[in-house]
């Protein structure tokens, strides 16, 4: 027992590098993707379509090549942000297109359109959502499951969820979004991590009435096998271009803030979302990095071919974190007060690449306390009692411990 407890999450990360493993093959966890005998049976003789992207996959194999080997009837893919392959950098609209490797038909919900069309779904029985979240509010695939599940509701198609781990599903933080905040990077109020995988978010969606005009999907989720909330779950694939390493997958909940100010948090470089820095920073901090144009991840970084000095996360460790459950919201007050020009800090008019502070962290008031220099623990205070309630609510709709 001790040796589960201590020792194996300590050299878990050093196995998996030297052996290329993932977490999965250790700890038996097996994705909704990965239990074909659970739900092959209920795609025999029926039109299917797949909503996926690169971590849609059985094995090392996407979902949609093994199903095609095995005889299933796939009529078309859906491809949200990033596309179906993921192609296309973050916020790149996609274009319908053929698919080069099977000659599938690929609607995008990343373009002209963000759900199917009534015509998109007329020839198709059952639709399949499958791909890898990350656990946060402003990470848009829950807004493409609401959307896909509002189209399903309409057009009374079902909905196949095969469910996947949240990598960081032990974490339950942040502000809830105020509703006047409503935006592309928050549709619902629920914190910045709301610790839910895909297949739970889908029951919280039908069960806290989210879809417009009272309605409600007919989903099926196929749970993930020998899975829990606390468990360490390391992607096999990176979830989208800039989320590339699992060290930027844990610190996305609290580094994606960041991008509501002028500080950079590495894109244009190849470990994004795992280092902070700015030109103006220099002899504030040693570490510097220079952010570069990089197809497929970053054309126009932010601090393009200028020296960034701030924090290197890189080894930053994760468990800090899991002890305390909290977002390190400290890492912001401290780039704030030592940012030499504080006017310019949340000033989006220096860069197209600058989010809105306020949309990110989904309430008015984190800026103003940001700028006030109020502590980080009467920060989290104020998230309170909306927090606790949505905790509380969000037991509802889990399906593992």
């Amino acid at each position: 027992m001790w040796l589960k407890k201590h020792l194996l999450p300590a050299i878990l990360p050093f196995f998996l590098a030297f052996t290329h493993c993932s977490s999965a093959q250790i700890t038996g966890i097996r994705t909704g993707a990965d239990q074909t005998d659970k739900y092959l049976p209920l795609l025999e003789g029926k039109r299917i379509g797949v909503l996926a992207n690169p971590t849609t996959i059985i094995g090392n194999k996407h979902l949609v090549d093994s199903l095609l080997n095995r005889g299933v009837n796939i009529i078309k893919a859906f491809g949200p942000e990033h596309g179906f392959r993921g192609n296309a950098s973050a916020g790149i609209k996609v274009g319908d297109e053929t698919d080069a490797a099977t000659g599938i038909k690929i609607v995008s919900l990343y373009g002209k359109k963000r759900k199917p069309a009534p015509e998109d779904l007329a020839d198709i029985d059952l639709v399949i959502f499958d791909v890898q979240d990350v656990g946060c509010r402003f990470y848009t695939y829950i807004n493409v499951l609401r959307d896909v599940m509002e189209a399903c509701a309409e057009n009374h198609k079902p909905l196949l969820i095969l469910d996947r781990p949240n990598p960081n599903g032990y974490l339950v933080d942040g502000p809830i979004l105020d509703m006047r905040l409503k935006s592309g990077i928050g549709q619902f109020p629920i914190p910045m991590a709301h610790g839910m995988t895909i297949g739970e978010f889908a029951r919280m969606i039908n069960g806290e009435g989210w879809l417009p005009d009272g309605l409600k999907a007919d989903i099926s989720v196929i749970p993930v096998a020998n899975y829990n909330h606390r468990m360490d779950y390391v992607l096999p694939v990176k979830p989208s271009p800039n989320l590339n390493t699992q060290q930027s997958i844990m610190l996305y909940p609290a580094l994606c803030l960041f991008e509501g100010t002028i500080i950079s948090q590495g894109r244009g470089t190849l470990m994004p979302f795992s280092v902070l820095g700015a030109p103006l920073l220099k002899g504030k901090y040693e570490f510097s990095f220079t952010p570069k144009s990089i197809k497929g991840m970053a054309e126009t970084p932010l601090h393009q071919d200028q020296a960034c000095y701030g924090l290197d996360l890189r080894t930053y460790d994760i468990s800090k974190i899991r002890k305390t459950g909290r977002i390190p919201i400290e890492w912001m007050i401290e780039m704030y007060q030592a940012y030499p020009v504080k006017e310019k800090f949340f000033d989006r008019s220096q860069s197209k690449q600058m989010g809105n502070i306020d949309f990110l962290a989904g309430v008015y008031d984190f800026r103003k306390q940001i700028e006030a220099g109020v502590p980080a623990d009467e920060i989290r205070a104020s998230w309170e009692p909306g927090l606790s309630r949505y905790k509380e609510m969000r037991k509802k709709y889990l399906l593992y411990e």
